[in-house]
């Protein structure tokens, strides 16, 4: 098992409830998120199951965190867009062993959980490769 310092957090919702999922991740701590327009294919068996309504349309939102906040991110979407709430959504998190890109406008390369075959730690030496 990674040790890992980020984890992906997905959120299923139905589609316009995104903005919700968001305002209350970053009031967790969270910075920004992707969304992405999907197409639901629960059935009537879930739907009784869960005892929702299900809208086929959805909004994927995916929000990068740090390991350390992923908890309280997870319940702050819980408590304003979960499935008990008009959003519906569904949330959960994986691992992510490997982060590369931007934070707070410097570049960060997290290889915590990687051996000897990391890749290069500063811009300079990616730019050289």
């Amino acid at each position: 098992m990674y040790n890992t310092s980020h984890e992906l957090i997905l959120c299923i919702v139905n589609t316009g409830f995104s903005d919700t999922v968001m305002d209350a991740a970053k009031e967790a701590g969270a910075r920004g998120g992707t969304v992405l327009h999907a197409r639901g294919t629960a059935n009537k068996e879930a739907e009784a199951f869960f005892h929702i309504s299900i809208q086929p349309d959805k909004e994927i939102v995916m929000i990068l965190v740090p390991a350390e906040i992923k908890d309280a991110v997870l319940h702050a979407i819980y408590q304003y867009a979960g499935l008990k709430a008009e959003g519906q959504g569904i949330a959960f998190s994986v691992p992510v062993d490997q982060v590369v890109g931007l934070s707070a406008g410097k570049p960060v390369i997290d290889t915590s959980s990687v051996g000897e075959d990391a890749p290069p730690q500063s811009p300079q030496d990616i730019s050289e490769s």
